[in-house]
């Protein structure tokens, strides 16, 4: 290691003093102008993150759905995962060392982590559209750099985008060609073969509106539209021309306000759909002939999902384990849909994709999807080679069809990361393919009505949970009162959990009516202001 130059580089990136950052399920996210010393030093990490596993390492910058003037940064693991959790308390040691531990710090993480610093480090990097995102890849290009490692700048692409690609090269082309071409060629051709056995397939355009949050899915979504077949009809709204970067728009926006976002004019009953900054989240929606706003969140999209796999996984004869993965989060009739009516294993977990992903992978077909709208499924090595075999061999001739549908569904779906464009055309080619409009999928159960609401706390880490989430186990006190609480309303939970970067408790409830789900969710919150200190004013009645 080049001690001198890598002095001298990290003088040019400074860390503010004071300040310390956590590396959480998303990577670093904070004011834009605070991070050029973290983008500096997740470069030197993924450097030693590529020596380490032999592999290339992917660097997004990116700060997803937060305002525009926010910046963020994630790496991405050998088959387009998210980093490996030991990995992440070295990003967080990395981050908030003082200059002069920078040397120090980096050494430790070479002997702990083994770092043969003799080997190739090749790291890919890309960007979202944020004003500070290219200078802050610049920073990141510097400390891949310093290190002697090879970099390639993807520039412009979506967060799910890059994971691909990183699995691409890793798996040495299996995955497919670690290209943005390679993308939309993979994409587009499973999705043209599945909507090929679409009933109404000629007949008629398939019109969807999507709101791309002013962010980087408009312009990759733009670049993908030649590839598309004729039949579909994708119309960008918010594609950042005029307005800021998820401002009053986007899939978060419209998950947290029930309603439509700026900027997209809806007709009754038709298909709209909004992706996030990044495009790595989906919600659909729709308003009715009465003029009400209906949200078909990642807990319909799973839903939809899962009935599709479920009847192929019926047809070919195979017995494969499937089950979907939610957390705490999921409305509750939508888990009971699951596992009542469709009769397929529900299993809840902590709340954070990376939580979902690595549950998902011990079954042989893994549904994940966060009610805000990020998931995707996962196959297992097994269940695609049988899948594969069975669509090129297989005698009988309804099997080998729905074989070779999911064969289709394999291709399209991008089984690294929740991905709005690949989750958005396997929506599409399963609507088509089962004749379904917005209306009758979104009639497949009603959601509980529910409130999420936040109260500010001195220290956020007074509150411990445990199941997934779902109980409290300290402060004392505070899970019996809740627990009393929910008794006083029928088809009723509540939960409550710290965040994981600022030091606000995170309330969700649910009832029968919205006006018991909102009583209820106020009441939790004033127990929360009470038992684990509080700050300002108590919480107000909604």
């Amino acid at each position: 290691m080049d001690f001198e130059a890598l002095t001298k580089y990290s003088a040019l990136h400074p860390k503010p003093a004071g300040l310390t950052l956590q590396y959480g399920t998303a990577g670093f996210r904070s004011k834009a102008e605070q991070l050029d010393h973290v983008m500096f030093r997740m470069g030197l990490l993924a450097a030693l993150r590529s020596r380490a596993t032999g592999s290339t390492i992917g660097v997004m910058v990116t700060a997803s759905h937060n305002p525009e003037e926010d910046n963020g940064v994630k790496l991405v693991d050998p088959l387009g995962e998210m980093l490996h959790p030991s990995w992440e308390e070295y990003a967080t040691q990395l981050a908030n060392a003082e200059e002069q531990e920078l040397q120090k710090t980096l050494t430790e993480i070479c002997q702990k982590a083994a770092v043969n610093q003799q080997k190739d480090a090749s790291v890919f990097l890309g960007r979202d559209t944020r004003p500070s995102s290219k200078k802050l890849s610049q920073a990141v290009i510097d400390g891949v750099s310093v290190l002697g490692g090879q970099y390639h700048d993807y520039g412009l692409v979506t967060t799910p985008q890059l994971h691909y690609v990183v699995c691409c090269q890793n798996t040495r082309g299996q995955y497919g060609k670690p290209t943005l071409e390679g993308y939309y060629q993979k994409l587009s051709k499973a999705f043209m073969e599945l909507i090929k056995k679409s009933p109404g397939s000629g007949e008629g355009q398939r019109h969807l509106k999507i709101d791309c949050a002013n962010g980087i899915g408009a312009l990759k979504l733009s670049e993908m539209q030649p590839y598309l077949p004729k039949e579909v009809l994708v119309h960008i709204y918010n594609d950042g021309t005029k307005e800021k970067l998820n401002h009053l728009c986007g899939a978060d926006f419209v998950k947290v306000h029930q309603k439509p976002p700026k900027g997209l004019d809806m007709k009754p009953n038709e298909r709209c759909c909004s992706f996030d900054g990044d495009a790595d989240r989906i919600v659909y929606y729709y308003t009715d002939t009465a003029g009400h706003f209906h949200l078909i969140d990642g807990d319909k999209i799973a839903t939809l999902i899962s009935i599709f796999l479920k009847e192929l996984l019926a047809k070919v004869g195979q017995t494969l384990k499937m089950a979907v993965i939610q957390t705490a989060y999921a409305n509750g009739s939508s888990t009971r849909y699951l596992e009542e009516t469709l009769q397929v294993p529900v299993h809840c977990v902590k709340t954070g994709v990376k939580h979902l992903h690595h549950k998902a992978q011990e079954f042989d077909v893994g549904v994940y999807f966060e009610a805000n709208g990020h998931g995707t499924v996962l196959f297992s090595k097994a269940a695609e080679n049988t899948i594969r075999q069975l669509a090129k061999e297989e005698k009988d001739d309804a099997k080998r069809e729905a074989a070779k549908v999911l064969e289709n569904l394999i291709d399209l779906i991008n089984q690294t990361v929740g991905d709005a464009i690949s989750d958005m055309l396997v929506i599409e080619a399963i609507l088509s393919l089962k004749g379904l409009t917005v209306h009758q999928w979104d009639a497949f159960y009603t959601d509980f009505p529910n409130r999420l609401l936040k109260v500010q706390v001195a220290d956020r880490q007074v509150i411990d949970t445990t199941d997934a989430e779902r109980r409290a186990v300290t402060p004392p006190g505070l899970q019996e009162k809740i627990d009393a609480l929910v008794k006083k309303y029928k088809f009723s939970r509540a939960f409550v959990r710290p965040s994981g970067t600022e030091d606000v408790v995170r309330i969700y409830a649910e009832a029968d009516t919205q006006e018991n789900a909102d009583a209820l969710a106020h009441e939790v919150s004033l127990a929360v202001y009470h038992l684990a200190g509080g700050r300002g004013a108590p919480p107000q009645p909604l």
